[in-house]
């Protein structure tokens, strides 16, 4: 264990680099952290940081070969990506954000660093968020909708296929990316409460939209009769994992919201193995629906503040 001189000798001796927004250009650099380290987090997948800095004041640095990100807003910066650090050297880096006006707090710190690294509560306070826990399933049960839990949305879907025989499933191309990003718009114009959250999350979808081939998305639309019902935009988020960014339905199309997870999950299930559907954020509705869809782990993650 490093004594406080040493940690304090370490401080004064590290110089801090400055952090970057992220730019176009920047997505070769996270993807060879990401191909690299293989993070479970959505929160690293660079077209959820490139379409959600604004709202979440997001950048980035490298920090002694790490990916460092620091979300302006949570006033959080994410654990590094990169070899771990020791807790000692967490405290180096807590301190040294500190002195540059940043607060010393780490989000996304996994389980598994915290059983290997126990000592950690000799320098930080720790706080699990089941809030900000991340649902991963695996695609083939997405497929098969087999089991009890899964019944419901296998005959979910068979009503809308009833419904609506013509329905059809098309990739996201062309002028589909402005139809969907207006559909987003009007679903969002159709709630009582615009809340901040679902303003914030219109920005980022219309910013996904726009540059989507180029963050290397790609995403699934179902129509009726010519009419869009629903949507979904994903990427990969590390090897055996794809993550689900995007899904939105029209509620006046009962089914519309499962069949469109049953045809997203038939997309992918050549591709990965996994698929991430990211937070509830706590929200009643979102953490029963996500639940209902039983996921195969909830990936938790837990803050560090600085004792």
């Amino acid at each position: 264990m490093y004594t406080p001189e040493a940690v304090s000798h370490l401080h004064q001796k590290t110089q801090f680099p400055k952090f970057n927004r992220f730019e176009l250009k920047d997505k070769e650099l996270i993807h060879a952290y990401i191909e690299r380290f293989n993070p479970e987090s959505c929160e690293y997948n660079f077209s959820n940081l490139f379409a959600w800095q604004e709202a979440y004041d997001l950048s980035f640095t490298l920090y002694q070969g790490r990916l460092l990100i620091y979300d302006g807003i949570s006033q959080c910066a994410f654990m590094p990506l990169g070899n771990a650090l020791y807790p000692e050297e967490l405290v180096v880096l807590a301190l040294q954000l500190k002195s540059n006006g940043l607060r010393p707090y780490f989000g996304l710190i996994t389980s598994d660093y915290l059983k290997k690294y126990p000592d950690i509560e000799n320098y930080f306070l720790v706080n699990e968020e089941r809030d900000y826990a991340e649902y991963l399933y695996e695609v083939k049960s997405l497929c098969d909708l087999t089991g009890e839990k899964l019944h419901k949305k296998k005959n979910l879907i068979s009503q809308f296929m009833r419904s609506y025989p013509d329905y059809q499933v098309h990739e996201i191309k062309g002028e589909l990316k402005a139809k969907c990003s207006l559909f987003a718009k009007e679903h969002l114009n159709s709630q009582k409460k615009q809340s901040r959250d679902l303003l914030q999350e219109l920005s980022a979808i219309e910013i996904s939209f726009r540059y989507f081939e180029a963050l290397g998305l790609d995403g699934l639309v179902i129509t009726v009769g010519g009419r869009l019902v629903a949507f979904s935009v994903f990427s990969r988020l590390n090897a055996s994992t794809y993550d689900i960014q995007f899904e939105k339905s029209d509620p006046n199309f009962k089914g519309a919201a499962q069949v469109i997870n049953h045809e997203t999950a038939k997309y992918l299930q050549d591709i990965c193995q996994y698929v991430n559907r990211e937070q509830d954020l706590g929200i009643k509705g979102l953490r029963q629906a996500k639940m209902s869809y039983d996921p195969v782990k909830l990936i938790t993650f837990s803050n560090l503040f600085l004792n």
